[in-house]
């Protein structure tokens, strides 16, 4: 039986947006690049023009897809969207800063604080719904492909999605990784180690950042 080619994702944080600088929860609410954040995705797309893949796919929020238009003009690929690849609905949080959300919402921080997963933020969704949404996106999007390289543009919090997916980690541990703005995360699904399994090639690459600037930001 001939093997089952590799099949690649990689994996985009959208570039710095206004509510990033101001380390506001964004969630489903949207914010512009900032003129750093235009700068980090161009230098971004310049990468990927030397790089081969197949399908450009984006979160249908604003920065997300303002963003993939970037990359699209370096690398001349067409933007297809997808509502799953969506940041956290973070509900109440929503545009507010975390002293804003002390001031007004902190029983909510204090439940985030506690990562229970199950926990539904106030006309929001919980961590569990956001992971099963945007695990549900990944599986379709992999499962229409025989191989091949997917670039997907979408949030700090897919990342996460991704990281846990990939490392089977439980919903209920901590983060122990950084996602950062306008990062190229490599994953991909082949043969390693003799058994056919997903593996991290990169995380969160920012070398062509240099002399641009990095922020983690919030979603």
């Amino acid at each position: 039986m001939p093997a089952q080619p590799m099949l690649t994702l990689l994996a985009i944080r959208h570039g710095e947006t206004v509510s990033n600088v101001a380390n506001r929860y964004q969630g489903h609410n949207d914010s512009p690049l900032t003129e750093t954040g235009r700068k980090q995705v161009s230098s971004l797309g310049n990468r990927m023009a030397k790089m081969e893949f197949d399908t450009l796919i984006s979160s249908d929020l604003g920065r997300a897809q303002e963003t993939a238009s970037i990359i699209a003009g370096h690398t001349g690929h067409s933007v297809q969207t997808d509502s799953r690849l969506r940041e956290r609905n973070y509900g109440v949080l929503e545009g507010l800063t975390v002293p804003e959300i002390n001031a007004g919402h902190s029983e909510v921080l204090e439940r985030l604080d506690v990562n229970d997963p199950d926990y539904i933020i106030p006309e929001g969704e919980s961590h569990r719904q956001h992971y099963q949404r945007n695990v549900a996106a990944i599986e379709e999007i992999v499962s229409r492909k025989s191989g091949g390289r997917i670039a997907l543009v979408a949030h700090g919090g897919v990342l996460d999605s991704l990281f846990r997916y990939v490392a089977r980690l439980p919903l209920s541990q901590p983060r122990c990784f950084v996602t950062t703005n306008a990062s190229l995360t490599i994953i991909s699904h082949g043969i390693f180690y003799n058994t056919r399994r997903w593996v991290i090639e990169t995380w969160c690459d920012t070398a062509h950042l240099a002399g641009i600037g990095q922020r983690f930001g919030l979603g």
